[in-house]
Order: C-alpha cells, then structure tokens, then sequence
C-alpha cells in the first residue's frame, strides 16, 4: 500500500464480517463499509433520498439496501439500482495487518461544492 497521507484507517477488518456492513465517520463524512465475501467496498454513507445511514442497511451480494426507505446501491459502482443518474462516492479500500484503510480524497480532488465547503465561502 503506497505510504501516503490519503490512506485514512477505517476499521478494523474483523468489523465487518463477510456479508455486512458497517458505518464510519471519515473527515467528518459518513462513509458506508461493506464486505462482499471478502472484498470490502466502501462508499458515501449518506443516502441521496433523505440522508438516511446506508452502512446500517441490508447488504445482499453487492447490493446494500437503505434502511429508512429501501434506496438499494451497488457497492461496486456506487450506482443507484433503478436511476443511472443517481450514485454514491466510492472510495478505494485497502486491508494491511487486519486494518481497513479507505483512500480519501485531498481537497483538490474533491468536487467543486465540497472544495467550497473546506476551505469557506467562495467570495
């Protein structure tokens, strides 16, 4: 794993059993954890609909379900199920040691709106 300052440790691998997922807060973000028979995949835990915590759903091989009103996403893609308009952020995920660390974005690789967000008021 590249030695760099946007590798974030997330959990623990034995957090998340195959099958399940789990909620972290990451950078003050709300970040979905899900292991697909092994394969962890993590994404923006905040449902688009209404905000509802999408690391607390349901997961069914890559589909992770909204506990507040069944929104269902790819954890692969990000990717709404029905609407390909809709997705979540994914996030690349790496284990080391029995530790989950999640790739997040520096601030010059987020999207405009967040940028704005960082760093204050766009003037």
């Amino acid at each position: 794993m590249p030695a760099t300052s946007d590798w974030i440790p997330i959990a623990s691998a034995s957090d998340c059993p195959p099958g399940t997922s789990i909620e972290r807060v990451v950078d003050g973000r709300v970040v979905a954890l899900a292991n697909v028979a092994g394969v962890w995949h993590a994404l923006d835990g905040l449902c688009p609909h209404q905000g509802g915590p999408l690391g607390t759903g349901q997961l069914c091989g890559t589909v992770l379900t909204c506990p507040w009103h069944g929104w269902q996403f790819d954890v692969v893609s990000g990717r709404h199920r029905l609407s390909p308009t809709v997705h979540q952020q994914v996030y690349e995920v790496r284990q080391r040691d029995g530790e989950l660390f999640v790739r997040w974005p520096t601030v010059a690789t987020l999207p405009p709106s967040d940028v704005a967000e960082q760093r204050g008021p766009i003037a």
